[in-house]
């Protein structure tokens, strides 16, 4: 029985459990966004199959997953047949509070055999805006609400004392509990099908998925070892207000890669910071982009390595606000790294895409019950070597749809009056950055609205010639006719028929217009 049978049966089991997650979701977020990730890992806990979701999340399981375990041996905390552990602090999950990770151990005849993972972008989490992504919070405090890794259900029984502590805090428990509900049931979806392949092929399952893993880690060294050895430092730059956050890595290929962040500025009292987690999600996604068709696996994983200082915006020591960094620091970190690869492999490295997750939020009360709105908005990816770049579409460490406007008028006070190409934004170069995106909605009842989104200030930089792509904007028209011009980092009041307006950015340009 070949290995890769077995590994490809995994593969798919993630992606079962992925679809499982979606069509039960209650949110639009989760339901039509997609803004959700499941992973298969081991008995020891390593990564053997992931499904093709959201960049951001799955490189972090690689970090989440262990600090995951190492919180419950602390504790002293053992999982049993029927225990379902949940949890959505940053700085063990790896992400933001918005992302809550749950975990599901698998047996089989009475034996660990595996665990089923996934991450949820809940849409409110608590905290002092809606959406729970306050550009303003200077710690994680103000962000939502923090919960440490509890046993959310106990030998198959929900834990209604944890899990009311949780509700309690949220703005719309309704939706949270059944997204919850929707997680702990695509992971047992998973956990069912990865005991049918156990009881197909026995212990041959495990044996499959190391050969798997260690297959991941020769087949990423093999094509490493193409690439230019030799050190590539870069670095960009993330907007804060008045001033300039410099990200700088200092990129080692050799046998496997090494990113060495320091230098990079130290962590800042805004939601910017980076957990390690997404530091590390957002390395590995310009590795897997130019490494071709590998396992995405613990292999793959293995072959990376990144250092960042403790204290700075990729290592921020507790209580940083963090949500921010998850979105748009990691856009950032993939930039850079994609800007060091290029010296590396130029013929091979697109110019700069959006940059910005473009992060919209919105809520407040309408027909007597709290309401609460989160979308990210694409915009263009940058020119690359033989092909123009791509207009409207999620870039980098997204890979979410867009949220249907029929769904969102039917569940919210909004209606949508633009939703286009953006035309001209994408840079001019021998190939042209793709086009972002225009967006814009009247609020119909009182709203507060907050924008965490970045790219206001410089357009995403162009290669080898090529133009910068045009910067993001967001405005608000009123109801007398009066602009307000928004900053990217910013939380307003809006008044009922207030038309906001996002405009996102271009992808650079590739080489010298023509």
């Amino acid at each position: 029985m070949s290995w890769e049978l077995i590994y490809r049966a995994t593969v798919y089991i993630a992606e079962e459990a992925g679809v499982a997650l979606k069509k039960s979701a209650l949110s639009p977020n989760i339901r039509e966004r997609m803004d959700h990730s499941v992973a298969v890992l081991d008995a020891e806990g390593r990564i053997v199959a992931q499904a093709e979701h959201i960049p951001v999340h799955l490189g972090s399981f690689y970090v989440g997953v262990k600090n995951l375990f190492k919180a419950l041996m602390d504790e002293g905390v053992e999982l049993e047949e029927g225990d379902v552990v949940a949890t959505n602090d940053p700085y063990i999950s790896g992400t933001h509070l918005n992302d809550v990770m749950v975990l599901t151990p698998v047996y089989w005849r009475g034996k660990l055999v595996a665990y089923v993972v996934n991450k949820a972008h809940h849409v409110d989490i608590g905290g002092p805006v809606p959406g729970s992504i306050n550009p303003n919070a200077r710690t994680i405090y103000e962000e939502g609400f923090i919960l440490p890794p509890v046993k959310i259900m106990r030998r198959g029984e929900l834990n209604k004392e944890a899990l009311s502590i949780w509700l309690a805090n949220v703005k719309t428990p309704e939706v949270a509990m059944g997204d919850l509900n929707a997680q702990i049931a695509a992971n047992r979806e998973g956990a069912r099908r990865v005991v049918e392949l156990f009881d197909k092929y026995g212990e041959k399952t495990a044996e499959a998925w190391e050969e798997a893993i260690k297959y991941g880690r020769e087949l990423t060294e093999k094509e490493v070892e193409r690439w230019p050895r030799g050190t590539y430092e870069a670095e960009d730059y993330l907007e804060l207000r008045d001033r300039r956050l410099t990200i700088r890595v200092r990129l080692n290929v050799g046998r496997c890669v090494k990113a060495d962040y320091t230098g990079t500025d130290p962590q800042v009292e805004a939601p910017l910071n980076a957990v390690l987690g997404v530091t590390f999600a957002a390395t590995a996604f310009p590795i897997r982009c130019l490494v071709g068709d590998v396992p995405t696996n613990e292999g793959f994983y293995s072959c990376i390595e990144v250092e960042a200082p403790e204290g700075t915006l990729l290592n921020p020591k507790k209580p940083a606000a963090v949500s921010g960094g998850n979105l748009e620091t990691s856009q950032r970190v993939a930039d850079v790294v994609f800007k060091a690869l290029a010296q590396a492999m130029p013929e091979r490295v697109p110019a700069a895409g959006s940059g910005t997750m473009m992060n919209v939020m919105m809520g407040g009360v309408y027909g007597g019950k709290y309401w609460s709105y989160y979308e990210t908005i694409g915009g263009g990816t940058g020119g690359r070597p033989g092909k123009d770049g791509v207009s409207g579409v999620h870039v980098n460490m997204t890979n979410t749809l867009n949220t249907p406007i029929e769904v969102a008028e039917r569940t919210y006070p909004l209606l949508f009056t633009a939703y286009k190409i953006r035309e001209g934004s994408g840079g001019a170069g021998k190939w042209r950055g793709g086009d972002g995106i225009i967006r814009a909605f009247k609020v119909l009842a009182p709203t507060r609205l907050a924008i965490l989104a970045d790219r206001f200030a410089t357009g995403p930089w162009g290669l080898n010639g090529g133009a910068t792509g045009k910067p993001g904007r967001a405005y608000i028209k009123k109801r007398d006719g009066r602009i307000i011009e928004l900053d990217s980092k910013t939380a307003v009041d809006l008044e009922p028929g207030d038309e906001v307006v996002i405009e996102t950015p271009g992808g650079g340009g590739w080489g010298t217009p023509l």
